[in-house]
């Protein structure tokens, strides 16, 4: 559940956002640059968490004003050295942040955090992770609440889909790229699993709120509506005129044992009644090519 500190929004004074070259972090940077939110947007280039002087650097860069978004990651998460690597990332953040008054700190998290027989999903349903990804965000978000006195809000995100998303996981980034290609988008089985699907754009605009709301608790980034990855196929084939066809490929192993996932959108609306989320035909169409 979220908590307003503000009751009315409240621009800070500044936005240090760790991670502002990748995918998230660089829209929640367009985001609050549009906002009118000064920002010191942070990339690997300025920092790197794994560097062994990345403490000093950050200890150096940080004001007591500030509020500071955590999105740096090497993701997704798929080894035991990938994980140890994240957690060394959150021990820098953490480390800096034991030392040194913030303001605000807002974590960029993973529905991932939670059980796999949670459904419908919301806020306070059990964190149990499944997956080494799950398993490092759980952690990060135990580790920066602990190390920090300041207000903390996790923003929890479904499965996250754009025009810049350098990923190539399957859904609508893969679909595209195979319909741009003009190759056929492969999906597994009938592509009967629901998933929520959420556009990068609406992630940065709920970062963007709970900054200027200093909001604090957990927040999942979810749009509520599931949609099969077929339909999704689909509705990327009708964008192309349906030149691309859609092929259903033999699983390698057994159907996931997690067949659908819903979410209960009801917390959000609460914490944010005038927002609106990015409806999918949309949001796909908006990742087109420009022409």
């Amino acid at each position: 559940m979220l908590e307003h500190l503000h009751l009315e929004p409240v621009i800070p004074a500044r936005v240090v956002i760790i991670g502002a070259g990748g995918f998230v972090g660089g829209a929640i940077r367009k985001k609050l640059t549009a906002d009118g939110i000064n920002t010191l947007p942070l990339t690997r280039r300025e920092l790197n968490l794994l560097d062994d002087s990345a403490a000093d650097t950050l200890g150096r860069i940080l004001q007591p004003t500030d509020s500071v978004v955590m999105v740096s990651a090497v993701a997704p998460v798929k080894t035991a050295p990938m994980l140890m690597q994240n957690l060394k990332m959150a021990e820098v953040v953490c480390t800096v942040l034991a030392a040194k008054p913030i303001t605000h700190l807002v974590y960029i998290s993973s529905d991932a955090v939670y059980a796999d027989d949670a459904n419908p999903v919301t806020e306070s349903s059990y964190c149990a992770p499944s997956t080494l990804h799950g398993m490092m965000h759980a952690a990060r978000e135990l580790m920066l609440r602990g190390a920090t006195s300041a207000p903390a809000a996790m923003l929890r995100p479904t499965l996250i889909y754009g025009a810049a998303d350098p990923h190539n996981g399957y859904g609508p980034n893969r679909f595209r790229r195979q319909a741009e290609k003009g190759e056929p988008i492969a999906i597994f089985g009938e592509g009967e699993e629901r998933r929520d699907h959420i556009h990068v754009n609406d992630v940065a605009a709920l970062a963007a709120l709970m900054l200027i709301y200093r909001s604090r608790g957990a927040l999942n980034a979810v749009t509520g509506i599931s949609t099969s990855f077929r339909d999704i196929a689909q509705m990327i084939a009708a964008q192309f005129n349906h030149r691309v066809a859609v092929k259903s490929m033999p699983r390698a192993g057994p159907r996931p044992h997690l067949l659908h996932r819903f979410f209960d959108v009801t917390d959000c609306h609460k914490a944010f009644p005038d927002f609106r989320f990015t409806g999918l035909a949309e949001g796909l169409v908006s990742c087109l090519p420009k022409t």
